[in-house]
């Protein structure tokens, strides 16, 4: 089996332990010092700052399990090239507090070194996925119209 078709199916096992919310078997995808980094405004989801390590990938996974149950992944494209695999996802969370169903397409790259998960970075669109998780259309906020009726 090629090296490519060997981690494109590491990133599918990963990403099939986060949705399981198999934390440990995720985390044991990853090197020690893996660096994840995603694209979001952590003034509103200050969960999702960068992590560096298993520990602080491990707890940003914790926090996000604990928000939302179900978490399922569509994955409809996947391209792997020697240590690097990009893959387009398609998200869907489901909001412990309402049962709300979040939907998020993101743009996932992952590096490997010895086989293992060492850096990942995720490129979301964070307008929308603010505004599913505030559950309200931030527009007018962005351009400082008042959104109480005032």
């Amino acid at each position: 089996m090629t090296v490519e078709k060997l981690n494109r199916q590491r990133v599918l096992h990963l990403l099939d332990a986060i949705s399981r919310s198999d934390l440990e078997a995720a985390l044991s995808c990853c090197t020690d010092d893996v660096d994840f980094l995603t694209h979001a405004p952590i003034d509103v989801l200050p969960h999702m700052g960068p992590c560096h390590g298993k520990q602080e990938l491990g707890e940003f996974w914790r926090t996000v399990q604990e928000r939302y149950a179900d978490i399922r992944y569509e994955v409809p494209q996947i391209v792997a090239e020697g240590d690097a695999v990009a893959a387009y996802l398609r998200v869907f969370f489901r909001k412990r507090s309402n049962d709300r169903i979040i939907q998020v397409d993101m743009a996932m790259f992952y590096t490997f070194r010895n086989g293992q998960v060492a850096q990942i970075r995720e490129i979301i669109d964070s307008y929308d996925l603010v505004q599913q998780v505030l559950e309200r259309e931030i527009g007018p906020l962005i351009v400082g119209e008042r959104v109480d009726g005032a």
